[in-house]
């Protein structure tokens, strides 16, 4: 694994690292970079329109000072009442011979399950909306910072709210966000300080806090972890509300980072911010999430880590435009080689192919499954690790599979009366292209093999390709063979014997259609 600049690739000193990038240096090749690190992929339009604005001014708009705001599904409204209900009936139901409890148990899991699968698929939908990609993203960044999970938490109202503070307070002061967090009636049930009493401190909560969210591993010590627990005593949530419990807190004195005080728990987060390795350690998880799968050196992270905390205030809106604005976010060895996720892979293609994410579970959270990143459900406290832990033989089948779904007609008569639902109220806000058809590529078809193959390389692919590539989809664009044309189903009988210009014209959209998916398909489409 690279340990220094030089195995990585840089020239640029720590310090000339996060300067701005020269206006020279700005240019359509940066601007496609820019959009696909930071959001989901690179559309033509939305190229053309930062390359004219200048990094600056996009940045300014990209990250904004007031967020989109992500309306509450209609699955979460009034759900916390619903399993409140059926909680009591479980406790107080009679074992009869029927089962009652069993199929109240089974009535609240479903309940449970069609909410998240709905906060889900409402959230990819809105995720995948080109103007709310890069706002949406790093929503996803921080989510994978303060991790929770509806695995444990087990309820989807919980969850919506801890994204919906992630999206409200994350652009703003970094030490704020911290104390909403622990605050938040999601963290509060993931990390057991729902259990953390005056007399038996829960640790979870405190551990976390420090090596997970805030400092890294080495920053502290177990007594620092231990005295932090009781500082956090008494935070509870009732009924998805937060709720401070004074006879569970511990008001004695504490003794952490080597200060003492009869601490709460928002003096310990001041104190743990008033550390050098807060600054390091968010620096470490940007450079980790957007830039590179290997370790940037320490030097660096502590340059930019020692900007945000000395020069920021840690100001996270700051933060995001020094990063996503400086030398080192566009140099060289950082273009064209980072994984993408699964969530970015599903949603910069629906984008790519100018199409809507079906609010089908089986259509969305399905694949995503198989890619294994499912959204509010990361595999443990870390969240994922993502890089090349995304890629192993049966994930990248399943990205394969994907491709393939959204080229797949769009078989409504097979839907069942849930997901007709989903798809009226979908189709009632503008969302109705849910699979690829050849008629989309209309435009494109009329161009030349040779101009073909460079426009779906430069909107499809980071970066370039080798000249056999490229020439093997520019053959493959120009050969007019029964291989290469296979008409898809539902053409007409004369398109289908290729009679006349229409069956000329049928052939070319499938040339570009097979080409496309070949593309999609391709260990290079991978990257970004």
């Amino acid at each position: 694994m690279p340990e220094t600049a030089a195995a990585l690739g840089l020239t640029l000193t720590p310090d000339e690292a996060w300067e701005p990038l020269p206006d020279s240096a700005w240019n359509a090749a940066a601007a496609r970079h820019l959009l696909r690190r930071a959001g989901w992929t690179a559309k033509p339009a939305e190229v053309a329109r930062v390359t004219k604005e200048g990094l600056a001014a996009s940045l300014d708009r990209l990250f904004p000072v007031s967020v989109p705001a992500f309306a509450v599904p209609t699955a979460l409204v009034g759900l916390d009442e619903k399993m409140a209900g059926l909680q009591t009936q479980i406790a107080t139901a009679s074992a009869a011979p029927d089962q009652p409890q069993q199929k109240l148990r089974a009535e609240l899991n479903a309940s449970l399950q069609q909410a998240e699968q709905e906060l889900t698929c409402h959230w990819l939908q809105f995720a995948g909306r080109p103007e709310n990609a890069v706002t949406e993203k790093w929503v996803l960044f921080l989510g994978d910072v303060y991790v929770v999970s509806q695995e444990k938490v087990r309820n989807p109202e919980l969850i919506y709210a801890h994204q919906d503070l992630l999206r409200r307070e994350g652009l703003g002061n970094a030490v704020a966000l911290a104390k909403a967090v622990s605050r938040s009636p999601a963290m509060i049930m993931y990390l057991d300080l729902q259990q953390s009493q005056r007399n038996a401190p829960n640790e979870n909560f405190a551990r976390e806090l420090f090596e997970l969210f805030l400092l890294g591993e080495g920053n502290y010590t177990e007594q620092d972890i231990k005295e932090s627990a009781r500082a956090f005593t008494g935070y509870r949530q009732v009924r998805g509300v937060y709720r401070f419990a004074p006879g569970q807190h511990d008001p004695g004195t504490k003794t952490i980072f080597g200060h003492s005080g009869s601490f709460v728990g928002d003096d310990v987060i001041d104190l743990a911010f008033g550390l050098p390795a807060a600054g390091t350690y968010l620096a470490h998880k940007l450079a980790r999430f957007y830039l590179t799968d290997d370790p940037l050196p320490k030097p660096y992270l502590a340059a930019l880590g020692d900007w945000w905390r000395n020069a920021a205030g840690y100001d996270l809106r700051r933060m995001a435009q020094r990063f996503f604005g400086s030398r080192i976010f566009f140099d060289p060895a950082f273009r064209g080689n980072y994984i993408k996720s699964p969530v970015q892979f599903l949603l910069g293609m629906t984008e790519d192919l100018n199409l809507d994410v079906a609010p089908i579970p089986r259509r969305t959270i399905a694949p995503l499954r198989l890619m294994n990143q499912i959204p509010f459900r990361p595999p443990n406290v870390r969240g994922w690790v993502g890089g090349r832990n995304w890629i192993n033989s049966s994930t990248l089948a399943a990205r394969r599979q994907a491709v393939e779904t959204l080229f797949a007609p769009f078989n409504e008569a097979a839907l069942n009366a849930d997901e007709r639902v989903a798809l009226d109220e979908a189709r009632t806000q503008g969302d109705s292209h849910f699979s690829f058809t050849p008629d989309r590529l209309a435009g494109l078809a009329q161009l030349p093999p040779e101009q073909l193959t460079d426009q779906l390389i430069e909107t499809l692919l980071p970066m370039k390709v080798d000249s056999a590539y490229r020439s093997a989809i520019a053959e493959f664009l120009a050969t007019d063979t029964p291989e290469n044309s296979a008409v898809p189903r539902g053409a007409g009988q004369g398109a289908r014997r290729g009679a006349g210009s229409a069956g000329a014209e049928l052939r070319r959209l499938s040339r570009l259609r097979n080409a496309t998916i070949t593309i999609l398909q391709s260990p290079e489409y991978q990257l970004c």
